[in-house]
Order: C-alpha cells, then structure tokens, then sequence
C-alpha cells in the first residue's frame, strides 16, 4: 500500500481514500456480480445486468467503509485518534494511530466491524422483502449485498491476527493474562494458521478444484493474511528488545548548533557535511527555535539553497513533538512512525537536556535482534 492514494475527502475528521489496487477488485466485483445476474436473470437486457452489477459494486464497497467507519469511531470514542480509511485490493483499512491500551477497549474496536456488517446485512435483507414482487432489479441486488455483508462478518470473525476475530482474540487472551505482547503472540500465530490454510487451500482449488480464479484470490487473501499477522510478530519482537530502555539512556547529550541567519548552502558546508550528523539544533544564543534535517533541506529547491536562511526552513519549536528523559523508547518510536518524523527533543522540566533520533533506535535495535536469546 505504498502507492499514492486518491483521496475522497473527509469524514467525522477521517481522510477517505482509494489505494490504487482497489480498481482491481473493483471491477473483479463488478464483473463477477454482473456475470451471476444474467445467468439468474436471463430476460434482463445486457444494459440493465451491468448497471446493477456496477451499483451493486460501489454499495459493497460503502459497506465496507461502514465497517471500517465502525471500528473507527469507537476508537475516537476511546481517544483512539484514527488517521484514515483507504480501499484496497483485499477490502478496506482504517489506519488506527495506537494500540489500546486496555483489553476492553481492545475488544470494543475490534467487534464494532463484524457488527455494522451484520447490521448492514439485516438492512439489505429488509430491503429485498419490501421489494422482491414489486423491483426485481432492487431486490437482486439487495439480496446480492445482505448474503456478502454478512459473508464478510463471518469473514472478519475468523480468530487469527489480523482479522478482526483475531483481535477479539487478542482481547480475550489479554484480558485473561495481562500481558498484551503475550496475547499478541497468540494469536499473531494463530494468525499464521489460518493464513497457511488460505493458501493451501487455494492451490488446491486452483490446480484440482477446477476453479483457478477463485483459488488464484483465496491464496492470495492467504499471502495477504500472513504478512500481516509476520509484521505483527515483528512487532512484539522490537518492543520486548526495546524493554526497558528510556530516552535518558540513548539521546545524544552533545547537539550540533547552528546560529539562525545563515544559509542552506553554508550550513551543508559548515555544519552536516563535515558534522556526519543527522539532525541540528537552531539556537540564537541560548534559545532553542527549531530543529534542521536534511529532510527540510530537501524540501526547499536546490537553487534557493543560497538564498534560504536555516530558519525558514526548520521545524520551528512549536511544531516539535518532544519527550521526557523517562519515556520508554519502544513508545517513542511508535510516535516519530506516527507523526513522520525523525527525531524528538527530550525536555526535562522545560530544559533541553538531548536528542532522541529514529536512526539511533534502529540501529540500538539491529544489535539486540542480532543477539542470540
């Protein structure tokens, strides 16, 4: 999903967007909804299959942002801030800025999709009473969206990370444990389970099964599902290696310093490229106004590096995200991931006493994985 995204707009303070592989499934839906409606329905005109075929498309996938809306809003509702909602190939994500910290509110986020798909499932199920001897048409498709919505619940139950079912797991084994990277391991591997038997399966619809597309997808939700629950695995794995260890005991002490006024390009003259260093600290005299990376270099055209001075092109002091010399590295890093950036000040009661920089982290972290256990 690093492609750039199609942004839909807003909602409830949510970017709505469209990754570009969602095309894909798109019209893979399309095709095949049109496709189940002519043999169902052999005196519909060619027109009238696909037209109900492309509504039918774009209402399952407004189904999925319900879901998706649904997890995210009692996320909000937890002080959970969530970023974005993005439509892709395998469905649709909501880009959730933290974990939760309690098992309940866990659970809470994690039930909320399979929910509203039910919901929506039961609605759609209503719609196709009302309208199976008056609409054909309307009720074709109702009866199209209810059966998948609530495919899609049962779908998300299925209790292997990431799965939402795979969270309630989590949920439940935290809960009962107390320990949340413990829980994470579980069902992370359970996660792996169930992605294997996607693929096995897969293939053997695909090679035997004599149904080579749909074996063909279930494998690939299966490669899919495995990767997520492996990158969640990583993830236990760089949070216990980085136990322990606070800001105090890996910031850098001795800062670079550049005086405001000067240029871009005498500051890569003067200070980076000789310095080696990643990151500098902006300070007139005492004062702490910014801080300069490379980063915000790169930002500014390279034929007005003569001309721009190193405080236009900071991050000023305002902006800075800082941290306490007592904070915990591992909670550090999931905040410069989140906000994109690349280190932090760490203030001790409104003096600068260092600087923490993801560089350091990651390499402290490459040592420790390298380590036998």
């Amino acid at each position: 999903m690093a492609a750039p995204k199609i942004k839909l707009g807003r909602l409830l303070g949510i970017t709505l967007q469209i990754d570009p592989t969602w095309f894909i499934i798109f019209i893979l839906i399309t095709l095949s909804s049109s496709s189940q409606f002519a043999q169902q329905y052999p005196h519909w005109t060619t027109l009238t299959y696909w037209v109900v075929g492309i509504l039918t498309s774009i209402l399952f996938f407004g189904s999925v942002v319900l879901h998706e809306l649904a997890h995210s809003a009692v996320a909000i509702s937890r002080g959970i801030p969530v970023r974005s909602i993005t439509l892709f190939i395998f469905g649709g994500v909501a880009q959730i800025s933290r974990e939760a910290n309690r098992p309940g509110t866990e659970f809470l986020v994690a039930i909320a999709g399979p929910a509203m798909s039910v919901l929506v499932a039961i609605v759609f199920r209503l719609i196709w009473l009302w309208t199976k001897g008056s609409s054909e048409m309307v009720a074709a498709l109702a009866a199209w969206l209810g059966a998948t919505n609530f495919l899609l619940a049962l779908f998300n139950l299925i209790p292997g990370f990431p799965l939402d079912g795979g969270r309630i797991l989590r949920s439940v084994l935290w809960g009962l444990s107390g320990n949340f990277n413990s829980a994470t391991r579980a069902a992370t591997f359970l996660g792996r389970v169930v992605a294997y038997v996607f693929i096995i399966s897969g293939v053997a619809i695909a090679l035997w099964g004599g149904n080579f597309i749909n074996g063909l997808w279930i494998g690939f939700v299966g490669w899919f599902l495995l990767n997520a629950a492996l990158q969640s695995h990583q993830q236990v794995l760089l949070k216990e290696s980085l136990a322990g260890i606070k800001a105090n005991d890996l910031m850098t002490r001795e800062c670079p310093r550049v005086p405001p006024g000067i240029t871009l390009a005498r500051f890569l003259d003067d200070f980076l490229f000789p310095t080696g260093q990643h990151y500098f600290l902006i300070m007139d005299q005492d004062l702490l106004q910014g801080v300069l990376t490379l980063h915000e270099v790169n930002k500014v055209p390279r034929d007005r590096w003569g001309v721009v001075r190193v405080e236009e092109a900071m991050i000023p002091l305002q902006s800075l995200k800082w941290v306490r010399p007592d904070q915990d590295i591992a909670k550090i890093l999931e905040s410069m991931d989140r906000e994109g950036i690349g280190q932090v000040p760490v203030v001790d009661q409104g003096r600068l006493v260092g600087m923490v920089g993801r560089q350091e982290i990651l390499r402290l972290l490459q040592k420790r994985l390298e380590v036998p256990t």
